[in-house]
């Protein structure tokens, strides 16, 4: 089996990411990655869930792009999707501020649970930063390569799709704007939706309000935001 092979991608990403998964930074994440596991510590999301942001979401079809930093440590909650839980799972703090803003720029019912699968469907990419953590230990796996990949994920949707929009909520996102052309998309910041920050301007942003606006105004369909009953 070849490295190619390997890769569990779906096809429009595989083939434009092709190459990172050669690089040097990439090897010793997959190395570290490794050596985690052989010391017995439980790495969030599950395998299969690692690049499922890219998996629900292909390539040609990105029309919104929301960074998260890296995945939640909770047993049970991480599945690839940033500031999105599994089923059955509590919504987190930062979501349950998501859902008040999006109540209050377009008056959107807020949502009993906290996947955001179907946005994911809709052509919003929920890119974490980093895509691993180890349980109960925040931001453990930053700076181990991730940043290299999620880098030129955003240069790939910057590149390729026609009219995005970036939603960069907080300082950590807002560093990962020098690889968008400003030109072509939208990008929107504010501070985080953290209930250390969010009454500091993420509550009043409206920001799905003028992503849909901006995608409508460049003929595309704007964003279901209503979240469907589980």
């Amino acid at each position: 089996m070849t490295q190619d092979d390997r890769i569990k991608l779906e096809p429009s990403w595989k083939h434009a990411l092709r190459a990172e998964f050669d690089q040097p930074y990439m090897q010793q994440l997959r190395e570290f990655l490794r050596e985690e596991h052989a010391a017995g510590k439980e790495i969030y999301p599950p395998g299969p869930l690692i690049f499922n942001a890219l998996n629900l979401t292909p390539l040609d079809q990105v029309k919104v792009v929301i960074l998260g930093q890296d995945p939640y440590h909770g047993p049970g909650q991480a599945h690839g999707l940033c500031f999105s839980v599994q089923p059955g799972i509590p919504t987190p703090p930062s979501l349950v501020n998501i859902y008040k803003e999006l109540k209050r720029d377009l008056n959107i019912d807020i949502a009993a649970h906290g996947c955001l699968q179907h946005w994911a469907e809709q052509g919003v990419l929920l890119l974490n930063t980093t895509l691993t953590v180890e349980r109960a230990n925040a931001a453990s796996h930053a700076n181990k390569g991730w940043q290299h990949f999620t880098d030129r994920v955003i240069q790939v949707v910057s590149e390729h799709q026609p009219n995005s929009v970036f939603l960069l909520w907080g300082a950590h996102a807002q560093g990962k704007q020098k690889w968008v052309d400003a030109t072509k998309h939208l990008i929107l910041t504010s501070v985080h939706p953290s209930p250390l920050s969010a009454y500091r301007g993420f509550l009043g942003n409206g920001h799905f309000g003028r992503a849909n606006k901006f995608l409508e105004q460049h003929g595309l369909a704007p964003i279901d935001w209503q979240l469907p009953a589980l």
